[in-house]
């Protein structure tokens, strides 16, 4: 295979060139690969074969006004169209193994955050950072799958509302308990570090419900601000999804749909936090995006 460091493309060539590849590791050997743009008939077939848009599609078309409607306003809350929600949802059921199709919720859409607590353990703690600057990973206009490490540096302005929808079956096994998500400010006064929390207690049963919590002030200077989960003395599931963390007039949580609470990044993304990163997490205890039929 021939290889080159460069190459000149004259201008009336360039649109032909680009057709016929894309870029393959852009970070670590950054290079470019043969776009497969002709497909066997053998190959084409397998690819409509497994295809679920066709079998999807002919359920969103059975649906009466109303039912198109649920979807499209449970669609509003992540910024999707009803039936682009109905997509998302239904794949996964059937990757699931599920039949029929989801009741929609504004409460919960689809994927949805877990955190699972199981002897011998009976405490998780996780965090979501916000230091005044740091990286995330955002899909770049105009590709089907490619993404881009972006620094972000968030203005910081009260008042701050935190909040979530969430469902819960835990259960107390120790003393004492508590489940509580909350946020925990860094600020200085008189010279002095402090640290607030602010925290929203969580049932340990309930139906998928909303709550939320505002924060006016804190005395002195702002330095950052993290967001918290933490159960203690409990076991069972926790559910949530629709994650807030509000100021300045926008949603600053990552991955607030919680469509993989536990992703890593690497290699050109290495410098990106995890969305959730454990603080405490015993053996017996996990937590990730799952799909259930509530």
């Amino acid at each position: 295979m021939a290889k080159t460091s460069y190459v000149e493309v004259i201008p009336e060539l360039e649109d032909q060139f680009f057709l016929g590849i894309r870029s393959g590791d852009r970070f670590v050997h950054a290079r470019l690969v043969r776009k497969p743009l002709l497909f066997s008939v053998k190959r084409k077939k397998g690819i409509s074969q497994r295809s679920l848009l066709p079998q999807i599609s002919e359920i969103w078309n059975s649906f009466s006004d109303a039912q198109k409607q649920a979807w499209n306003n449970a669609g509003a809350v992540m910024g999707l169209s009803g039936f682009k929600l109905f997509v998302q949802d239904q794949v996964a059921r059937i990757m699931q193994g599920l039949s029929g199709v989801a009741t929609p919720s504004l409460l919960h859409q689809s994927w949805v955050g877990c955190i699972h607590i199981e002897a011998p353990a009976d405490e998780i703690k996780l965090v979501q950072i916000h230091p005044r600057f740091y990286w995330i990973q955002r899909k770049v206009k105009g590709t089907k799958n490619m993404y881009e490490p972006v620094l972000v540096q968030e203005f910081f302005g009260f008042p701050v509302k935190i909040g979530l929808n969430y469902y819960a079956t835990l259960e107390e096994v120790s003393s004492p308990s508590f489940a509580k998500f909350y946020i925990r400010f860094w600020h200085s006064y008189q010279g002095e570090d402090r640290f607030s929390e602010f925290s929203i207690p969580l049932d340990y049963l309930t139906d998928w419900k909303h709550a939320e919590l505002t924060i006016n002030d804190v005395i002195g200077y702002f330095i950052r601000y993290d967001l918290y989960f933490h159960l203690k003395g409990l076991r069972g599931d926790l559910y949530f999804d629709n994650i807030i963390v509000e100021h300045t007039g926008q949603n600053w949580a990552r991955d607030p749909f919680c469509n993989n609470v536990a992703q890593t990044f690497t290699r050109g993304f290495y410098q990106i936090p995890k969305h959730w990163a454990p603080v405490i997490l015993p053996e017996g205890a996990w937590y990730d995006s799952i799909y259930r039929d509530f």
